[in-house]
C-alpha cells in the first residue's frame, strides 16, 4: 500500500509539474503573439516593403506581422482617397510626404468623423520619445496639433535647413572671372551681369548660343519670378501673402508687385530670360544646364544646383555655379522662407480598425523612429551597409556637432538594398539629426555637397521679412476649409497667370492691370485673406 501511495504521489507530481510547464509556456506565447497589422502605404520604385530588412526589424521587434496595401507614387492621393471611401480602410496609414499625406482639413474631417483616433494617450503612455520632442519643439507639436487639441497624426518633420529658403539662384562664377565682373548685389547689376553673358561670349565659342538666365515649372524654388519680386515685394511663390502689423494681405494687388513685374518683363523682353523657364519641366532644364557642345547656362534658379547640373563623382561643371544672395532692389531685399521644409498634414495616422494591440504597436514603432538610430534605418537603411559609425577626422555638417552617422556610398551597378523606407521613413529628423551626419570638407566635393547647401543657405538667412504669415502651421476652420481651397486653387493659378502673361506681353501693365485688380475682386481674394486672417488670429490666441 505504502509503494502504491508512492508511485500516485510521485505521478500526481509529474502531472503537476508539465501542467506548470505547459502554463508557462502558454504565458510565454500569449506575451509574444504576433499581432497582425494591415498598412497602406506608398511604395518606392526600388522598395519592396514585403522582404524591406526595415519592415522586418519593425516586425521582429514589436512581434508585428504586416499585411501591406502598397501603392506606386503615381495616382498616389486618388487611391489613398479611395481607400477610405470603400470602408474596408487599412489599420494605418504611413505615406510620403512629398508625394502625398493627409492634410489638415483630412485630419480634422476624418478625426471627427472617428476614422482617425486620437493620439494623445498612446503618445502619453507609450511614446516617450515622441513625447519629449513635442515638449522641447513647439513648432513640432503645432504642426501636429489641431485646434481641438487633438493629434490625429503625425507630420513627416525634417528641419531641412537649405529647403527653408527654397528660391535660390546660382550664378556662373566661371563666366564672372572671365568677364572681368563682380557679383551683382542689385537688380540693376544683375541686369548688367545677363546682359553681358548675352552679348560678350563667355564661354568662348565664338557663337552667341548663351542662355543668360533660366529655371522651370516646380514647386522646389526653380521658378525665376520670386527671386527676381523679392527685390520689389515679397513673394512666398505660394500663397502670395504676407503679414503687416498682424493682418493678412496678399501681395499681389500692390504697386510694388506690379514695379517687379514690369522688371522682370525688361528682363525677357531683352532676351536675358530663356522662355523655356516657364514652360519646361526639371529635365529639359537640366539638359540646358549640361548641354553637350558647349557651357551654355549662365545662372539658373534651383533649390539646389544639382537640379539643373550634375554634381555626381564625374562632374565637370557643378563648381561653376555659386549662389547670388537676395539682391537689393527699389523696395526690399528679400529671400522666401519656408519653414524647414516641414508640410502641414501627417504621414502616419492610425484608424479605428486597429486593435488595441496594434495601436500601442504602430505607435511604438513611430516612437521608435523619433530616435536618431530608429531614423536612421528608416531613412537610410541598414548599419554597416547603408551607414556606418564615423572615424577619428571625420567631421559633421554642423562643424560643432558630435558626428554620428556617415554614409556609404553605394558603387554604381549595385542592385539597390531594399534595407531602408527612404522617403516614406521621413518621421522626425530634427536640425541636430541632420547636423551630425558627417559631410565631406570639399563642397564641391558629391561628399560634401550639403555642406555646400548650408553655406549658400547662410547668405539667405535673415532676409525673410520681419513679421512672417506661417501658412503651414495654421489650421483652417473645417467649416471653411472646402471653401478656402476653392479659392486658394482659383485665386493663385490667377496671380501665376497673369503674371507670366504682363511679363511676356500677353498683356499690357499699363492697359490691363485695373481689369487684373477686378478679376482678384471677382475671385473673392478678399474672403481669401479673410479665412486666412482667422485661422492666424486663432492660431496666437
Amino acid at each position: 500500500m505504502r509503494r502504491r501511495a508512492g508511485a500516485w504521489l510521485t505521478a500526481f507530481m509529474l502531472l503537476s509539474l508539465l501542467a506548470a510547464c505547459r502554463g508557462a509556456s502558454d504565458t510565454e506565447e500569449k506575451e509574444t503573439d504576433v499581432i497582425a497589422i494591415k498598412v497602406f502605404a506608398q511604395q518606392e520604385a526600388t522598395i519592396d516593403l514585403e522582404t524591406n530588412a526595415f519592415s522586418k526589424e519593425l516586425e521582429q521587434r514589436f512581434h508585428a506581422d504586416f499585411n501591406w496595401m502598397a501603392i506606386p507614387y503615381e495616382g498616389a492621393k486618388e487611391k489613398r482617397q479611395i481607400s477610405l471611401a470603400g470602408g474596408d480602410y487599412a489599420d494605418a496609414y504611413i505615406l510620403t510626404t512629398y508625394i502625398d499625406q493627409f492634410s489638415q482639413a483630412d485630419l480634422l474631417r476624418y478625426g471627427e468623423e472617428g476614422v482617425l483616433i486620437p493620439l494623445n494617450d498612446l503618445i502619453e503612455q507609450y511614446a516617450p520619445h515622441i513625447k519629449a520632442a513635442m515638449e522641447e519643439n513647439a513648432a513640432l507639436r503645432a504642426f501636429n496639433t489641431a485646434p481641438n487639441g487633438n493629434i490625429y497624426g503625425l507630420a513627416g518633420y525634417s528641419e531641412c535647413y537649405h529647403c527653408s529658403y527654397p528660391n535660390k539662384l546660382w550664378v556662373n562664377t566661371k563666366w564672372l572671372e572671365r568677364l572681368g565682373l563682380e557679383m551683382p548685389a542689385t537688380t540693376e547689376e544683375f541686369k548688367k551681369m545677363l546682359q553681358a553673358f548675352q552679348t560678350r561670349d563667355p564661354n568662348g565659342n565664338g557663337v552667341r548660343d548663351e542662355i543668360p538666365l533660366s529655371g522651370s515649372t516646380e514647386d522646389f524654388g526653380v521658378r525665376i519670378i520670386p527671386f527676381l519680386m523679392n527685390g520689389f515685394i515679397y513673394d512666398d511663390d505660394k500663397d502670395y501673402l504676407q503679414l503687416v502689423q498682424g493682418k493678412v494681405d496678399t501681395v499681389a494687388d500692390k504697386q510694388e508687385w506690379r514695379e517687379g513685374l514690369s522688371y522682370i518683363k525688361s528682363l525677357y523682353d531683352e532676351g536675358l530670360i530663356d522662355p523655356g523657364a516657364f514652360t519646361q519641366n526639371s529635365e529639359a532644364y537640366k539638359k540646358i544646364g549640361e548641354n553637350k557642345d558647349a557651357q551654355i547656362l549662365g545662372a539658373g534658379a534651383a533649390m539646389h544646383p544639382a537640379i539643373f547640373v550634375d554634381s555626381g563623382p564625374d562632374n565637370t561643371r557643378s563648381a561653376d555655379y555659386n549662389p547670388l544672395p537676395p539682391l537689393r532692389g527699389p523696395y526690399a531685399s528679400y529671400a522666401t522662407y519656408s519653414t524647414n521644409g516641414v508640410s502641414p498634414g501627417a504621414k502616419f495616422v492610425i484608424t479605428d480598425k486597429a486593435s488595441p494591440e496594434a495601436r500601442i504597436a504602430l505607435i511604438q514603432m513611430a516612437d521608435y523612429m523619433y530616435t536618431p538610430e530608429g531614423q536612421a534605418h528608416a531613412e537610410v537603411g541598414v548599419e554597416g551597409l547603408d551607414w556606418r559609425k564615423p572615424i577619428a577626422g571625420e567631421e559633421a555638417l554642423n562643424p560643432d556637432a558630435e558626428p554620428r552617422f556617415t554614409r556609404i556610398e553605394t558603387k554604381e551597378g549595385d542592385a539597390p538594398h531594399n534595407s531602408g523606407w527612404s522617403g516614406m521613413g521621413h518621421f522626425y529628423m530634427p536640425k541636430t539629426y541632420r547636423d551630425s551626419w558627417v559631410q565631406g570638407t570639399d563642397i564641391y566635393a558629391p561628399d560634401g555637397y550639403e555642406r555646400r547647401l548650408q553655406e549658400a543657405t547662410e547668405l539667405y538667412e535673415g532676409h525673410e521679412p520681419e513679421e512672417l504669415l506661417s501658412v503651414e502651421s495654421l489650421w483652417i476652420d473645417p467649416l471653411a476649409a472646402d471653401e478656402f481651397n476653392f479659392l486658394q486653387i482659383n485665386i493663385t493659378n490667377y496671380i501665376e497667370e497673369n503674371a507670366l502673361q504682363f511679363i511676356t506681353g500677353q498683356k499690357s501693365l499699363s492697359a490691363d492691370w485695373d481689369n487684373y485688380l477686378q478679376g482678384l475682386r471677382d475671385l473673392k481674394i478678399a474672403r481669401y485673406i479673410e479665412i486666412m486672417q482667422d485661422a492666424y488670429d486663432k492660431a496666437k490666441r
